[in-house]
């Protein structure tokens, strides 16, 4: 099946589905900055498991089209999905593909979306650790919000494998900034490093100038 016959019968099939009750709030909570068919998580996650079951999981450029196709529609529920395909393949595709997670990073960008692939960067990342530094040094410099957040982010989930000096290098990098979702993911950040080494983290937010919602965040539970 093609990537556009795939993506078509995914929409198809999520309208047929959705309530325009729960659309209404969807759009609502997240600003009226997308159109919703009106599909809670535990709604469209079974259908996403059913077309996966039925379509197939597709790999390599096949996957990056429907990612596309899928990003390029105003409903949210399709972004959804298109990262539900993406996680499922990820460990089957090529370095490369850290090009195809910057794209999504950039496209419809809010922060539903963007931590959700953040976690796939970090995912990518265990897979070709020779990316780490230079995407993350290129993503910081390039001075996008977004791409900011996930180096901030993407790695929540490696515990004792945490490259602390790059996490407190780019908390350093952002700490001047007013941006909300930059302040909330550098404490977030933290937060979830101080299970790990919190001595580390009582020091970093001792001896740094943090933002009080970043410093805030990065002691919750200390």
């Amino acid at each position: 099946m093609s990537a556009l016959s795939h993506f078509q019968t995914v929409r198809e099939r999520f309208r047929e589905h959705g309530d325009p009750t729960v659309a209404q709030g969807q759009m609502a909570y997240m600003r009226n900055q997308y159109e919703f068919f009106g599909l809670k998580m535990p709604a469209w996650t079974a259908l996403a498991k059913q077309l996966h079951k039925e379509l197939g999981i597709p790999t390599g450029e096949e996957l990056h089209e429907l990612a596309q196709l899928c990003f390029a529609d105003e409903h949210r529920e399709l972004h959804y999905y298109a990262l539900q395909t993406v996680e499922k393949a990820l460990k089957n595709q090529s370095v490369d593909f850290i090009n195809v997670l910057e794209e999504l990073i950039l496209t419809n960008s809010w922060w539903d979306t963007v931590d959700w692939i953040a976690k796939l960067v970090g995912l990518h990342f265990k897979r070709f650790p020779e990316l780490i530094a230079p995407v993350t040094q290129r993503w910081m410099d390039f001075g996008e919000l977004w791409l900011q957040r996930v180096c901030l982010i993407f790695q929540l989930s490696y515990k004792e494998k945490t490259d602390q000096a790059l996490l407190f290098g780019t908390i350093r990098r952002v700490a001047g900034s007013k941006e909300f979702f930059l302040q909330k993911g550098a404490g977030w950040a933290l937060r979830q490093y101080a299970r790990t080494d919190p001595d580390a983290v009582r020091n970093f937010v001792k001896g740094e100038k943090l933002a009080p919602l970043t410093r805030r965040e990065a002691l919750k539970h200390l």
